[in-house]
Parts: structure tokens; C-alpha cells; sequence
């Protein structure tokens, strides 16, 4: 066993680590918490740009860090 495998903390991210993350994601837009009116809009802006066969148009998502915009947008892409 090396160095590594026999920590419990370290630097690098485990399977394990990566199949709790993806738990927490949420699957849908459905699933994000609060912020009803904006997740109405978005749902709309997605459907339909997906009726026209089109990418969403440029849309700007800003708040403090730790929301997981990032992840939205992976979602979304």
C-alpha cells in the first residue's frame, strides 16, 4: 500500500469522493433549491431555444461563490 491509500485525508480526489459529489448535484432544474421566479425564466429561455433547435442564448449567473453556478451550467451545456 502506498503513502497515500493509507491516509484518510488527502489531497486527491477518491472514487468515493467523486460518486458523494455527484449525489449532492442536482439532476434537474427542479431539484435547485429557492429562487422559484428564476428557475421559471430559465426553464423557459431552455425550452425554447430547444423548440428552435438553437443553443441557449449568452446568460449571465452571478452570486458568491459556493452556489455552484458552475455546476448549472455543466448541467445545462
Amino acid at each position: 500500500m502506498d503513502e497515500q491509500e493509507e491516509r484518510i485525508i488527502c489531497p486527491g480526489f477518491s472514487n468515493e469522493d467523486t460518486e458523494i459529489e455527484n449525489s449532492l448535484r442536482p439532476k434537474k432544474l427542479e431539484d435547485y433549491v429557492g429562487q422559484d421566479k428564476i428557475k421559471e425564466n430559465l426553464k423557459i429561455y431552455i425550452e425554447a431555444a430547444k423548440q428552435r433547435g438553437e443553443p441557449l442564448d449568452h446568460t449571465l449567473l452571478y452570486g458568491p461563490p459556493g452556489l455552484r453556478k458552475d455546476y448549472f451550467i455543466c448541467d445545462y451545456s
